[in-house]
């Protein structure tokens, strides 16, 4: 769909109009969580229901990440929007460009008299969902951040230290040869949502320039820069790999993830959400590292990025709902739920406050490696080229590299070839987005 006509049937659209008072105002919550992960989202709405009897969140599955955005884009064209929707990093772009379809979360805090302290959250969270003047536009939710898994039984039968993560790609090459050549585990490396992980994160990671204008947050102009000599370098290294058979490629997004859990791969790089999953499925000793970092990097390991998703609002709601969906805002980012939510799932929690609760509650003495994910983020102040990467258009750029990356791990390219043709196909869906919303 043309952004033009997205924002366009967003703005025309009569969304909601005032309902009579009721008992109970209940508000829906659109969400693309499943499994362990859905069990928690619903854990969250019951307990908000039962803290109170004026408001009821019923929250709803709505298929995946994209499946997700599209039911609501669905549902606003025709009046009934969600009150609550789910939606993944990488549409922010185009959720921002959707001017007076969206009701932006500061405005909705202000207007139902609700708290809403910025200083409270973490900064590398908010500022990804933060307008130029620093004000939420959609409420932090499910944030996590690429770390590496690994299977500590399989270290220990092909000779290496369980308790000693590779700390750097050439190490994980390494120990990915010890691996095979041991038969410890079928596949000895693999990562979970390549692009994301191996290109957006390993950008900031080794302090490089993913795009101009900081990487898009400064406006719509521009230009993708990732076919650097560092990324080059790094998928270079990766080709290699699969060409040994010390990298599998087993999927886009998070295929790969059952793979380790199942036991045919022994290291993984993939979100720290898929912990849940991993804990629940895998039969082994698990361990966590931090992201591996490119040691010929000179500015490495800067700090990750963020992604999973954030909840949006949308304008012409009743003045009821609006409250009700401000409430659970407010109970939402309480640190005692923040605090469960991070240790139940291995997402972040969005605020500084929920992160020294789960400390004080021993939650990462107990469980070595649960807070890496954190201090990945808060190590080190992001720099201009590293606080993430907000560029309209970037689930198709997405899908342009992944099918370059495709061509690398099969042999039919080289890194620095798929990676110029990934950039050149990316900015021509950057310039359309410009076009579509000067």
């Amino acid at each position: 769909m043309r952004m033009k006509k997205f924002a366009a049937a967003f703005a025309g659209a009569a969304l909601v109009a005032s309902a009579p008072a009721y008992a109970v105002t209940e508000i829906q919550w659109w969400n693309a969580m499943t499994g362990a992960l859905g069990e928690q989202v619903k854990l969250i709405a019951d307990d908000f229901n039962a803290s109170q009897s004026q408001y009821k969140v019923v929250p709803v599955y709505k298929g995946g990440y994209a499946d997700t955005m599209a039911a609501g884009i669905a549902a606003a064209r025709t009046g009934n929007a969600p009150d609550i929707l789910q939606v993944f990093e990488v549409g922010t772009a185009t959720m921002m460009a959707a001017k007076g379809a969206i009701l932006p979360i500061y405005k909705l805090m202000e207007q139902t008299g609700n708290k809403l302290d910025m200083s409270a959250y973490m900064p590398a969270v908010a500022s990804y969902y933060s307008d130029t003047h620093g004000r939420l536009i959609s409420m932090p939710f499910n944030s996590s951040t690429p770390v590496f898994f690994y299977n500590k039984d399989a270290f220990k039968k092909a000779g290496l230290d369980p308790a000693k993560p590779p700390k750097t790609w050439e190490q994980v090459g390494e120990a990915a040869a010890k691996i095979k050549s041991s038969g410890a585990a079928p596949c000895a490396f693999t990562t979970g949502w390549e692009v994301w992980v191996q290109m957006e994160t390993m950008s900031a990671w080794d302090n490089v320039q993913f795009a101009t204008l900081e990487n898009g947050f400064g406006g719509l102009g521009a230009k993708l820069t990732f076919n650097n000599p560092t990324i080059v370098k790094h998928i270079a290294t990766l080709g290699e790999w699969a060409k040994d058979g010390r990298f599998t490629y087993a999927g886009r997004t998070t295929q790969p993830e059952a793979k380790f859990y199942a036991g045919d791969c022994a290291m993984l790089t993939s979100s720290s959400a898929a912990r849940a999953n991993i804990m629940k499925n895998a039969k082994f000793d698990v361990g966590m590292g931090f992201l591996p970092y490119d040691a010929f990097a000179k500015g490495a390991p800067q700090n990750a990025i963020i992604g999973g998703a954030s909840l949006w609002t949308f304008s012409g709601h009743s003045k009821a709902r609006e409250k009700a969906t401000a409430a659970f805002f407010e109970f939402m980012s309480s640190p005692k739920i923040q605090a469960r939510w991070h240790q139940n799932t291995g997402y972040v929690p969005i605020t500084k406050a929920a992160y020294e609760l789960t400390k004080k509650q021993g939650y990462y003495e107990k469980n070595p490696g649960t807070d890496i994910a954190v201090k990945q983020l808060l190590e080190r102040n992001p720099t201009k080229v590293s606080k993430g990467v907000r560029l309209g258009y970037l689930p198709q750029i997405r899908d342009v590299t992944d099918e370059e990356l495709e061509a690398v791990w099969t042999g039919k390219k080289s890194a620095k070839a798929a990676i110029d043709e990934a950039v050149k196909g990316g900015d021509v869906l950057l310039r359309q987005f410009q076009r579509e919303n000067k």
